[in-house]
């Protein structure tokens, strides 16, 4: 393999430097100072303040023993408070034992390196590795291992392999944990071709990949939108004898529902119940979420209410997944009650909960439906978010209660929600409808001003807005702006300018827009060639319609 940063030979490896993080009097000081003072060794999974307090007061009087007790005692005591993540405590008290005399372990020196590859000091782990070595100790596969999960934990991967290699051609031996590790570390930093050349590797050693690591790549796979990959892959796996597990499954669900083909991922439920794999809140869950993108309620229902057969009770989750499936249908009555039914089978509504159903009514015009429930969700001490926040505002402008828009912006602000791009588009659609440019100009510079990036949809409003309202060269200026800047504008925009070109009687301007959307690599669409039609017919350019028409024609779009 070729990897990038080689690491120095072994032999080079460098004694560790072990900084006393501790001074000797601190270990000196009774069990009750560190019960009061947790301060010292922040917080533990395993071991509360008490309890650490004691173990280092145990550890201290092991130190001053006469006769000293052995170096297990002293490991078993290093280990727990490892295990306990108190690494630099740990690596401080291993300083007290040497210092004291003690001659360490391999276990002992074990338990270092995690230490140091737990607080992210790699090379002080190397060291400990040479000191090892030059020891005449052999590294077990736990010494490799732990520093080859450091590394990976770090984002260091391709030191990880690094150090692989150059252990394998020293003749060290790795094992399937080693593997394993290296696969999950290539994956998270999306070298997932190089995690499938390591499964085939360990094929060649007679090793065996095991299902976690298959996982780690149909998930990584998934998450790229390589699906059928990630099939194969599956399926190979079930060739060489590996059983999936629901983790497998759920990955491929979500793979196969974020690409949109919610009948494929049907299909591995059929055959999750073939299996006699019961499918977790999460596989439901993320099936009814997909259905409902596609606005297959009937369908989303069904598969809930497979899920309550099975015994799998929905959570907040899958019942604001059909919430939205309503709302996006226009129905948000029905969503209301989906939203009774969750609070009434004992699950709190959440933030998303609250802005499903506000955006909901904001959208049929039912403002203060909407108004009403913004109210009850911050009684019930749920704080807004920018969802919320832009949907209502949305709501508000549309219904004309504009009174009320400035307050919940400075409300947004004192909360910490700064507007973001959709807000600023929101208020600009407004003012554009509303036919306040000079605000709407106001706007957009204060928008950009505060390094708010505006987007595609941002830029139509405002284009659109000044088309309309008679000022066609601000709108060109912008327009032209954006395409020498290299910015990738869609046919709607282009559509746009036609028509305020149209609606100045500017037709030959606006039909040389047509070859240079083409140059541009976006092709006319019907409303293109729509716009421009309807403006000629209406001035009797009965030429040139016709012209057009005999494009339209020749480009398809007319048979």
């Amino acid at each position: 393999m070729h990897h990038l940063h080689r690491l120095p030979p072994l032999s080079r490896y460098a004694l560790p430097k072990i900084a006393h993080f501790l001074p000797p009097s601190f270990l000196m000081l009774p069990s009750f100072y560190y019960s009061l003072n947790p301060k010292f060794y922040g917080h533990s999974q395993t071991l509360n303040a008490f309890n650490m307090g004691d173990t280092v007061a145990s550890f201290n009087h092991l130190l001053h023993l006469r006769p000293p007790p052995s170096i297990s005692q002293i490991t078993k005591q290093l280990g727990s408070i490892a295990k306990a993540k108190q690494y630099r405590i740990a690596i401080s008290l291993f300083a007290q034992a040497e210092f004291k005399g003690f001659t360490p372990s391999l276990i002992m020196l074990n338990i270092l390196i995690n230490c140091y590859c737990n607080i992210g000091q790699m090379s002080s782990a190397y060291s400990t590795l040479g000191r090892i070595l030059k020891m005449g100790l052999p590294p077990t596969t736990i010494t490799l291992n732990t520093i080859l999960k450091g590394l990976c934990v770090s984002n260091k991967v391709a030191e990880a392999l690094d150090f692989y290699d150059d252990l394998t051609a020293k003749g060290f031996q790795f094992n399937v944990y080693s593997y394993g590790t290296l696969i999950n570390g290539l994956c998270k930093v999306g070298k997932i071709r190089s995690a499938i050349k390591l499964v085939h590797l360990m094929k060649k050693k007679g090793m065996k990949a095991n299902v976690v690591m298959y996982n780690t790549i149909i998930d990584s796979l998934c998450k790229c939108g390589h699906v059928i990959e990630a099939h194969e892959l599956y399926l190979k796996m079930i060739d060489q004898g590996i059983m999936p597990c629901i983790i497998t499954y759920n990955s491929l669900t979500h793979g196969y529902c974020r690409m949109g083909q919610w009948k494929e991922a049907t299909k591995l439920l059929h055959e999750m119940a073939m299996k006699s794999i019961q499918p977790s809140v999460y596989t439901f869950t993320v099936l009814i979420d997909a259905f409902c993108k596609e606005r297959r309620i009937i369908e989303a229902q069904t598969v809930l209410a497979k899920m309550m057969k099975c015994g799998e009770r929905p959570n907040v989750v899958t019942y604001n997944s059909l919430m939205d499936g309503y709302c996006m249908m226009g129905n948000v009555s029905e969503s209301k009650e989906v939203f009774n039914k969750m609070v009434q089978s004992g699950l709190v509504a959440d933030v998303v909960s609250y802005s499903i159903l506000i955006n909901g009514f904001c959208k049929i015009k039912m403002v203060d439906a909407a108004l009403d429930l913004f109210r009850k969700m911050r009684s019930k001490s749920l704080a807004p978010n920018i969802i919320t926040y832009s949907s209502l505002i949305d709501g508000l402008c549309k219904s004309g209660r504009m009174s009320y828009v400035q307050d919940l912006i400075d409300e947004m602000h004192e909360s910490g929600h700064a507007p973001n791009t959709v807000t600023y588009s929101i208020l600009l659609d407004a003012f554009c409808k509303s036919r306040n440019l000079d605000q709407a100009i106001t706007l957009f510079r204060q928008m950009v001003t505060q390094r708010i990036q505006p987007n595609v949809y941002t830029y139509n409003i405002l284009i659109d807005g000044l088309c309309k309202g008679g000022r066609l060269h601000d709108a060109q200026e912008i327009f032209q702006y954006l395409l020498t800047c290299g910015y990738r504008l869609d046919a709607y925009t282009h559509n746009i300018m036609i028509n305020g070109l149209c609606r100045k009687g500017l037709f030959d301007e606006a039909m040389t827009l047509l070859p240079k959307m083409r140059a541009n690599g976006i092709p006319p669409d019907p409303a293109s060639y729509r716009t421009l039609l309807q403006a000629l017919l209406e001035k009797t350019k009965n030429e040139k319609a016709e012209r057009l028409i005999h494009e339209m024609i020749g480009g398809g779009l007319v048979k």
